[in-house]
């Protein structure tokens, strides 16, 4: 049973293009399953994390990190009474748009296309599922309901804003999203915080003793791992150590926001929106814990030195496509081509900038280095 305060097929605002009605399935449970069948989901397998793929096969990729965020967030959307369908919906989509080489081919591609308008993930992520995706005779993209791309859409420009309709108006003038967007993105926090600890200790840059002397969260959890486990060593101590961690953040969480929302008693999702401030939300407690667990993994991962050369790598990578690819667009396969022409015929150089930006943030990580390739080495075809 949902919560009054829910999103629900009989709340939803719908979807941009008319469809019948989903049959045994509910709205949001139609929205997960195009979003699992789509193209850009499976590409997520080989999108950078934080390490790029080929750097290892236990590390986490995009994919699996939507994976993990999914879970998390269905785990807790049932506990608070929240739509479960709509919470994983929103999880499994919120880096379909994600370049590859994960936050350094972002900030390569935003670079390139700073004179034309911009590239952020979030809104690329919004933007393959309203235009796209190719999968429907009748309209172009996975035609989404309104809830679920409100929940893609975490962060927007007020000067995009007003170009994205619907889901762009709460940044113009005020509100929230649905409570199971609220909680996906701290969920994708959770996720992240604690899996790129997993995969920092795993590649030799963290050490359990030196993070339990710079966190006092992680240190508490640690200690008590190794009280109850005396005799555990290596992964399975990492993993008892994550889990824990992970398990204090979901019951923070859950239990703060229930506090938060029983104050506000929101009538309806309309409530939630027109709320001044976020109803999911951390402890201030666990705000400061999870910021300093930030604060070391950047210090400590992603600026660590093997991140860097590969960061900066990826970044040339992501330069020489565009530079190659906006300069000539009869280089890029004919499909894209045909995409690029048709948005330079309607708004010229940035039409044809935001077609290239498109493709390359298409790529998988091998894919892109695969073409930088065929285009600056003649012996690759």
């Amino acid at each position: 049973m949902l919560a009054r305060y829910a999103a629900s097929d009989a709340s939803s605002r719908g979807r941009r293009h008319t469809e019948p009605p989903p049959g045994d399935r509910t709205t949001h449970q139609r929205d997960r399953d195009r979003i699992i069948h789509s193209g850009a989901f499976r590409r997520l397998e080989y999108k950078t994390q934080v390490f790029v793929n080929h750097e290892g096969d236990m590390f986490r990729t995009r994919l699996t990190h939507s994976l993990e965020v999914a879970q998390i967030c269905r785990s807790i959307a049932r506990s608070l009474q929240l739509n479960e369908d709509l919470a994983e919906a929103i999880s499994l989509a919120h880096d379909l748009g994600h370049t590859p080489f994960g936050h350094a081919g972002q900030d390569a591609l935003n670079e390139c296309m700073r004179e034309y308008g911009g590239f952020e993930h979030n809104v690329q992520s919004l933007r393959v599922v309203d235009l796209l995706e190719e999968k429907y005779p009748d309209f172009p993209g996975l035609n989404l309901s309104f809830e679920t791309r409100e929940g893609i859409l975490k962060h927007c420009s007020p000067e995009l804003a007003p170009r994205l309709g619907d889901v762009g108006e709460r940044f113009l003038h005020g509100g929230q999203p649905s409570l199971e967007a609220q909680l996906a993105n701290l969920c994708d926090e959770i996720a992240y915080n604690t899996h790129d600890l997993d995969d920092g200790l795993r590649a030799g840059m963290l050490e359990l003793d030196r993070l339990s002397g710079e966190s006092e969260f992680f240190a508490l959890h640690l200690r008590s791992a190794r009280a109850d486990y005396p005799h555990l060593e290596g992964r399975r101590l990492t993993h008892e150590v994550i889990r824990r961690l992970v398990k204090a953040q979901i019951a923070d969480l859950r239990s703060s926001s229930q506090a938060t929302l029983q104050a506000a008693a929101p009538a309806d999702i309309e409530a939630v929106r027109a709320h001044p401030q976020s109803l999911v939300r951390f402890s201030s407690e666990m705000r400061t814990h999870n910021d300093r667990l930030k604060q070391l993994l950047y210090a400590r991962v992603y600026d660590h030195y093997r991140v860097r050369r590969m960061t900066v790598k990826a970044r040339q990578v992501i330069r020489d496509l565009f530079e190659c690819f906006f300069a000539d667009p009869r280089l890029l396969p004919p499909p894209a081509q045909q995409r690029v022409a048709a948005l330079a015929e309607r708004k010229g150089e940035r039409g044809q900038a935001r077609g290239v930006a498109d493709y390359i943030a298409g790529m998988t990580d091998r894919y892109a280095i695969l073409e930088r390739q065929r285009l600056v080495d003649p012996e690759t075809t």
